[in-house]
């Protein structure tokens, strides 16, 4: 047989991608299985969005392979949507790359910039893919951890303490998954202070600024970010779009230039039809985050109440796809949920997943009906 590549070696099967063959293998079983595990939307996208892309397929050239650096007309709404719910200006013609899935852009912007031995600064609890890409490229994860004592905030004395002469990226994600903290603007304040200081590159990866969150925010809104900031973003959480792989990436021209670069030799332009639909959805009104608010809100509150049940504790003032949930002390994560799952037919996802910050947490998806949150709460 032949051998796998030596760098396989440093990652393992996405956690959720083994889970949920188990989870599979019990529901074929007979099993009743409630699925709390994913954030991944079981809501529509908008209707404007479904009929925009389906106009467009019969559009001149909607078929042909599109350029790498997306639209224009994409890239001016997206241009156009930073500047009205983020106040950020930013160049549509060389500050903006559309991307076929923020998740992918993990991996576009580290090959862009790491060279092997180089230093990433990774949140810990925060989501895993940072990690298995550092791992994948031969550079080295340096963990930094987050506290609920701090409120999930980046203790700037802690990375002072560090060795950052050889840190070149630092992965940031606000509003935080799996925590659903906010960032302060004092925090995106220090951040870019921060990498000024160490000429480290902030990434903040901001995919869930839209979901049950009044005060959407940028870490380009701060003065002078654009210098040692990029940022990355997504239309699968904000409008349910998940599947569609739309994602985009924000920055100084010179940045965004050199992961056009990765991006150009790694795949292609995104999809016509695709491209038009996110358009739309990049136009939709208020309205849309109020109405998709306004669901996500009544099933928390049930989740809230689920917790409660389970006798766990959490934050009211989190944002986000998910509840964290702190539970009681001296149990552990997994074995709670392994117990959830085998005796109560329930997934969650244990906070361990997230890093050993996430040790005496669990986390609850809201992308499950009120009713089937009902049916969890009667089973517990």
């Amino acid at each position: 047989m032949i051998s796998a590549a030596k760098r396989l070696d440093t990652v393992q099967e996405y956690y959720f991608s083994h889970k949920l063959r188990e989870v599979r293998n019990l529901q074929l079983a007979g099993k009743p299985i409630i699925n709390m595990g994913i954030g991944s939307p079981d809501l529509d996208p908008p209707k404007a969005v479904l009929e925009a892309m389906q106009q467009s397929l019969f559009d001149a050239g909607a078929h042909k392979y599109q350029s790498y650096q997306g639209l224009p007309e994409l890239r001016k709404a997206i241009a156009n949507f930073y500047k009205e719910k983020y106040q950020v200006d930013s160049n549509p013609e060389n500050e903006i790359l559309p991307l076929m899935g923020s998740k992918e852009g993990i991996m576009h912007v580290s090959m862009a910039f790491l060279n092997e031995g180089d230093g990433v600064l990774i949140p810990n609890p925060g989501y895993p893919t940072y990690t298995s890409v550092t791992n994948l490229l031969v550079a080295k994860p340096l963990f930094y951890n987050l506290s609920e004592e701090n409120g999930w905030q980046p203790n700037f004395e802690e990375l002072e303490k560090q060795d950052l002469s050889k840190v070149k990226i630092m992965w940031v994600n606000y509003p935080h998954m799996p925590t659903g903290t906010n960032a302060t603007l004092e925090t995106f304040e220090k951040l870019i202070a921060f990498g000024k200081k160490h000429q480290i590159l902030i990434i903040n990866d901001n995919p869930y600024s839209f979901v049950l969150n009044e005060k959407p925010m940028s870490i380009l809104s701060v003065e002078g970010a654009k210098e040692v900031a990029l940022e990355l973003n997504s239309l699968s959480k904000t409008f349910n779009m998940a599947g569609w792989r739309v994602g985009m990436l924000l920055g100084k021209a010179s940045y965004i230039n050199e992961v056009l670069k990765v991006k150009s030799n790694m795949d292609s332009g995104m999809f016509y039809g695709i491209q038009k639909g996110a358009i739309k959805a990049l136009e939709m009104s208020n309205d849309w985050f109020l109405a998709q608010n306004k669901i996500y809100e009544e099933r928390r509150n049930l989740i809230w109440q689920l917790v409660d049940k389970l006798g766990c504790t959490y934050e009211k003032d989190s944002t986000g796809l998910f509840v964290w949930a702190k539970i009681s002390p001296g149990k552990k994560s997994e074995e709670l949920t392994d117990s959830i799952l085998y005796d109560k037919d329930i997934f969650i996802t244990p906070g361990t997943v997230f890093g050993s910050q996430g040790e005496g947490y669990i986390r609850f998806s809201l992308c499950v009906t009120s009713e089937i949150i009902k049916e969890a709460i009667g089973r517990v």
